[in-house]
């Protein structure tokens, strides 16, 4: 593995006749994924891929999600959503 600061090469990976991957245990570890967790599959399609954990985006959101709680949706209010 190499490294540079913060930024890391784990190695390259091979996909599957079923699409599958193996994620480098050493990306595992240092990202703290394990076995069952939910992988968030996000794309550019000038800069590639890319893998984050659900649980990750849940916490950043999560400030989000309680500020818009308790307020009704448009379809709740009898207003009409736009279309």
């Amino acid at each position: 593995m190499r490294h540079h600061g913060r930024k890391k090469f784990y190695g390259s990976v091979t996909v599957s006749e079923r699409g599958q991957i193996v994620i480098p245990a050493a990306a595992r570890g240092d990202f703290g994924i394990e076995a069952g967790d939910k992988l968030l599959v996000l794309g550019d399609l000038n800069k590639g891929i890319a893998l984050v954990k659900g649980s990750l985006v849940t916490e950043l959101l999560g400030g989000v999600f309680e500020a818009f709680h308790g307020i009704p949706k448009a379809d709740e209010t009898g207003e009409e959503g736009e279309t």
